[in-house]
């Protein structure tokens, strides 16, 4: 078997067999065939697509590429949640503890955050003292005797996607679906949950910038779990501008921490339960989302979720008085408002450039090796349709210095667009699969 012969089958519009994927992600993750081969490949697949069968074998093969983790050691149905990205995206901090507190077992793998915002373990790593870094053992035993554990992914969890997604990234082949919906569902996937629920965002702070090609990704992503074995659902959600108020990783942990207290309601309690509920039916724990979607209230009001919530973190090493008492977490030492330049409602709010806000302050990371300033971010004060005054506050900066605080007011400012009209805003949830 020749790679040359699978580039020009490919890029004549014909389909690989099973053993011809299995091949070449093997040969490529050894080493064997070469960056350039493997580039020609990619951009054959992105103008000529695959077919379902080929995504399927493409997404198994990249999967036993390195670890999979079982999880047969945990009792009862496991639950997954992966999203595709954007600005202000604390929902795992939300929905976790939500879910758990339901009885379904949680079992997640995260990343840390490479870009505007970081991942979901930069977050939790804002609580004093709390570590991915569990054993499987201990991640098990957590996830048997609290109903949630959240570690770090191994290093050798599909490794064939580490190679492909980093060639991708400087070739011009990231949009392709077939090569997306085959990166993620393969760390799903290795992950080893029952039930994966999928958030996938529209709009100017996520990768997919329409809802027609948010649909088409999440019918993809779905259908490749279902034909997997995998009990599969997705959420298509707008990301016009950012989720909730905060960016910024402990600044993030508040706000979560604010809506598990039922102090806080919007787009992301919202998104919380329509995630939650299709995780509870998708898992047969309740009938239909109306029921799901009570019990995921009935555990935020009587305080189970929150308690979940401070559970886990204690189980991970972490100070668990921050949730009860958030200002024990990071704060900054320079907080500084955003004046209006001018009245108005709000007719937009440019989110990626408001992730761009707060990774320039520490929050976010231009290269793996930056660290990451927990304290930073910022918190809005106005959204879009919101009306404003000049001169009242559109936003707060939080910074480690006037300096960086000073610079970030002057970015934020051309993050926001005035009409002198009324704005109506698009639904956030836009559909259910």
């Amino acid at each position: 078997m020749r790679m040359t012969d699978l580039i020009a089958k490919k890029r004549d519009g014909e389909a690989l067999t099973t053993e011809e994927i299995r091949y070449m992600i093997s040969e490529y993750t050894a080493g064997i065939i070469p960056d350039y081969q493997m580039s020609a490949m990619c951009m054959a697949i992105l103008l000529r697509g695959m077919d379902d069968r080929e995504v399927l074998d493409l997404t198994l093969a990249m999967q036993h590429s390195g670890d999979i983790l079982d999880l047969s050691p945990i009792q009862g149905i496991k639950a997954d949640k992966h999203s595709t990205g954007g600005v202000g995206d604390k929902t795992s901090l939300v929905l976790c503890p939500m879910v758990a507190a339901c009885g379904l077992k949680i079992a997640k793998m995260s990343g840390r955050g490479l870009g505007h915002t970081g991942g979901t373990i930069d977050k939790l790593e804002s609580f004093p003292g709390f570590s991915t870094a569990l054993t499987e053992e201990q991640f098990f035993e957590n996830v048997n005797r609290h109903g949630i554990a959240i570690m770090g992914q191994t290093a050798n969890l599909v490794p064939a996607d580490k190679k492909l997604y980093a060639l991708r990234d400087v070739t011009g082949t990231v949009p392709s679906i077939p090569l997306i919906v085959s990166s993620i569902m393969s760390k799903k996937l290795a992950s080893g949950a029952d039930v994966i629920v999928l958030d996938v965002k529209c709009g100017d702070g996520s990768f997919m910038k329409t809802p027609e090609d948010a649909e088409e990704l999440a019918r993809n992503l779905t259908r490749i779990g279902r034909l997997a074995g995998k009990r599969c659902a997705a959420i298509i959600t707008d990301m016009d501008q950012p989720l909730g108020f905060a960016v910024g990783n402990a600044l993030e942990v508040r706000e979560a921490i604010s809506v598990l207290k039922g102090e806080q309601e919007g787009d992301l309690l919202r998104l919380c339960l329509a995630l939650g509920s299709c995780m509870l039916t998708e898992a047969e724990f309740v009938s239909t989302r109306e029921e799901a979607e009570k019990m995921l209230l009935d555990a935020v009001h009587s305080g189970r979720a929150l308690d979940k919530l401070a559970e886990m973190v204690s189980a991970q090493g972490g100070d668990s008085s921050a949730v009860y008492h958030p200002e024990l977490l990071p704060q900054a030492p320079v907080v500084m408002e955003v004046p209006a330049e001018r009245s108005g409602v709000v007719s937009r709010i440019h989110a990626e450039a408001v992730g761009l806000v707060s990774m320039k302050l520490g929050g976010g990371r231009a290269t793996k090796e930056d660290v990451i300033d927990p304290r930073v971010g910022v918190v809005l004060h106005r959204k879009l349709g919101d009306s404003v005054a000049r001169g009242e506050s559109i936003a707060a900066i939080h910074a480690a210095d006037e300096e960086s605080a000073r610079a970030a007011v002057e970015m934020l400012r051309s993050c926001y667009e005035f009409s002198d009209s009324s704005v109506i805003r698009p639904p956030f949830i836009r559909k259910i699969l």
